[in-house]
């Protein structure tokens, strides 16, 4: 395949020239790519490495917006396109641009919030700005997960004053699939509520999945779903893996992207996409 790449990254390909069977390897980063630690681990950067260099191209599909990913495709030293904030965002991270955007009518999710709160009672809140630096917005009750830098705010006039790429939604008694599902029955007509992690439940603009993304950069670098590989392990990652060709399922995955996997490899702390690659690589 030829083009330019970074370690992990690509921009424009034109084919596979080695034996690895695929053009375009998809990753998840939380609970995937990322170890739990929050760091890739030097097996996997090597495989990566190595897919590369046989004519393959590596691309990011996470659920976190560009402010969330930038600093870990950095680490990388990642200078290809990435999808982040759920396929809302495709990001240049060799030239720290961001290329497509879409927002959350914040109206109509003012409408969807209050409908799911109508059955499920008061809701703790956060939002994703739109932009290279949006801030994330986290009100009273929120719980953030993990390390990730947020803005705390207590009026809720400040949450609408921009625009958004996502809302975060949680409950203080169900759980994240309870919630998710009484999200979709109370205001799936409106956003495409989706779980994407531990107490990360988001309601997103209404079709807007991980596939709507990897699609654009698919086509942006050349590359068909019938060339990709996909990796993930959470409910937000099942669009990705319809799209490509083949999905596969961390061990650490829920039980909702199992169930469409093609394939089982060993969990994000045991190097499973290096198992896989490594394998496909011969």
């Amino acid at each position: 395949m030829t083009g330019t790449t970074g370690p992990t990254g690509a921009t424009e390909t034109t084919g596979p020239t080695g034996a690895f069977p695929y053009k375009l390897v998809a990753t998840d980063l939380d609970g995937t790519l990322l170890r739990s630690d929050d760091t890739v681990s030097e097996r996997t950067r090597t495989a990566l490495a190595a897919i590369t260099a046989a004519g393959a191209a590596h691309l990011v599909v996470t659920g976190r917006a560009v402010p969330w990913t930038r600093h870990i495709l950095d680490d990388l030293g990642y200078e290809g396109l990435a999808v982040c904030g759920q396929g809302a965002q495709v990001y240049d991270a060799g030239a720290h641009r961001l290329l497509t955007s879409v927002t959350l009518d914040r109206q109509v999710a003012g409408l969807a919030l209050a409908k799911i709160e109508a059955e499920v009672g008061p809701l703790a809140l956060a939002a994703s700005r739109d932009g290279l630096d949006g801030d994330v917005l986290i009100g009273p009750g929120y719980r953030v997960q993990g390390q990730l830098k947020a803005v705390a705010f207590t009026d809720m006039a400040e949450l609408w004053a921009e625009p958004l790429t996502k809302m975060y939604i949680q409950h203080p008694r169900l759980t994240d699939d309870e919630l998710t599902a009484a999200a979709r029955a109370a205001a799936g007509s409106l956003v495409s509520p989706v779980m994407a992690g531990e107490g990360i439940v988001e309601l997103l603009p209404l079709g807007l999945s991980k596939a709507t993304g990897l699609s654009l950069a698919a086509r942006r670098l050349g590359v068909k779903a019938a060339d990709t590989i996909a990796f993930g392990d959470m409910p937000n990652d099942i669009p990705m893996f319809a799209w490509s060709s083949h999905g596969v399922a961390m061990a650490n995955a829920h039980t909702e992207l199992k169930a469409v996997a093609d394939e089982m490899t060993t969990s994000n702390d045991e190097d499973g996409i290096a198992v896989v690659l490594e394998r496909l690589l011969g």
